[in-house]
């Protein structure tokens, strides 16, 4: 008798308060034999929270192409696994590439679960437009890189948003502003945390007020597309 195929469920975590954890995700994490995620005492905290004891399995950029096939050959066995992250959606600038790769060239059915991401939520409280965005997740975190990657970016007319981390968000505003010029931008940290705060205004505004100032917390940078004036372009006419 042939064992029928378990299923990955994507499951994405939350990003900061827990209550954005959704009744379905907390579902398919009770029922699943096998929890993959990036740290496992993280995780293990979060199941905890959740009142759910998991066998975890760790994986990560480093080691991630290695546990896909241990992975595959525990679904093909008929267990189901979930994949999560330490924080928001997996393989949204985090690993989990690799392991969707890998079920869907052997034919593993793969179910991802909605839920929470830090993107959506800065882009619609940047007051920027949202029609249309593109997600550029983390630049590089050598100058002459990143500075390349924006100059590609330069005639896009699309809101653009970016993940940055605390230590570099100066040096990126600073070549945001060479770059692209002093648009308009929002500096979101800490989505849905108690110290969330969205900073909005053009690119040298934002520079000047956190100019000696160590920011702190998750970031996520939105940045007005090619087109859209900035606050003084528009007080100048």
């Amino acid at each position: 008798m042939t064992t029928k195929p378990g299923k990955i469920y994507l499951v994405p975590t939350p990003i900061g308060n827990l209550g954005d954890i959704t009744h379905r995700a907390e579902e398919v994490l009770s029922q699943v034999e096998l929890v993959a995620c990036e740290d496992t005492r993280k995780s293990g905290n979060l199941l905890k929270k959740l009142g759910l004891k998991k066998r975890l399995i760790s994986y990560h950029d480093f080691n991630e192409s290695r546990r896909a096939a241990q992975l595959l050959d525990i679904v093909q066995k008929g267990q189901d696994v979930a994949v999560i992250t330490d924080a928001g959606s997996p393989g949204i600038s985090d690993p989990a590439y690799r392991v969707v790769r890998t079920a869907i060239d052997n034919n593993i059915e793969l179910i991802p679960l909605p839920g929470p991401s830090a993107i959506i939520p800065a882009l619609t409280a940047s007051g920027l437009p949202t029609d249309r965005f593109f997600f550029e997740g983390f630049l590089s975190n050598k100058s002459v890189a990143r500075k390349r990657r924006l100059s590609q970016l330069v005639e896009l007319s699309h809101t653009i948003v970016l993940y940055e981390s605390p230590h570099r968000i100066h040096k990126t505003l600073a070549d945001v502003l060479e770059i692209l010029g002093d648009r308009q931008v929002c500096l979101s940290r800490e989505i849905s945390k108690k110290f969330e705060q969205h900073i909005r205004g053009d690119v040298s505004l934002i520079l000047e007020q956190i100019r000696d100032r160590t920011v702190k917390g998750e970031l996520v940078l939105t940045i007005a597309g090619y087109g859209i004036t900035s606050k003084k372009e528009r007080d100048e006419r």
